[in-house]
């Protein structure tokens, strides 16, 4: 499955995210955040996408 995200370089919407991997955020509160972090196949960017608590598992689901 291909992971897209918002590319701030390119202004572009649901650019393929290259050498995609799952990280965890420090978020508000001292809670963690999932996201998904790789680079823009166009310009070479790093790109990220925040997800739910279900990390990869939730945006598969969206997929489907």
């Amino acid at each position: 499955m291909d992971v897209t995200g918002y590319c701030v370089k390119c202004k572009a919407k649901d650019k393929k995210m290259m050498n995609a991997q799952e990280v965890e955020m420090p978020g508000k509160g001292g809670k963690v955040r999932k996201a998904m972090t790789g680079t823009c196949e166009t310009c070479g960017t790093k790109m990220f996408r925040i997800m739910g608590n279900d990390g990869m598992a939730g945006l598969m689901k969206k997929a489907a």
